[in-house]
């Protein structure tokens, strides 16, 4: 059975291209659950003019898909609450060159 923790792992592998920081670290992942092998995650972009509306979610059904265990991934873009460079992990935050709050 497949687990969140791996979908995660996946899903670090995941980049906006123009920012070199995986979705999970930029803070897209909203919400996350397996369901029967069905991995459904809710996620956003930076804005909703993102030129990789498309392709990101793609890459990550593609990286979900890999996961044994996994037979589809569902993802949902959603803009509530909306994204904010707040979203940041520390880990992405050193990345860009971002000082701490």
């Amino acid at each position: 059975m497949a687990t969140n923790e791996e979908v995660f792992t996946e899903l670090k592998q995941v980049f906006d291209p123009e920012i070199p920081v995986n979705i999970v670290d930029l803070g897209f992942i909203y919400d996350l659950a397996i369901e029967e092998g069905i991995c459904k995650i809710n996620m956003t972009l930076t804005s909703k003019t993102c030129p990789e509306a498309q392709s990101i979610p793609d890459m990550v059904r593609r990286r979900c898909n890999t996961i044994e265990g996994i037979t589809d991934t569902e993802v949902t873009i959603v803009w509530e609450p909306e994204w904010t460079p707040h979203a940041i992990s520390e880990d992405g935050r050193k990345i860009l060159g971002m000082d701490e709050d």
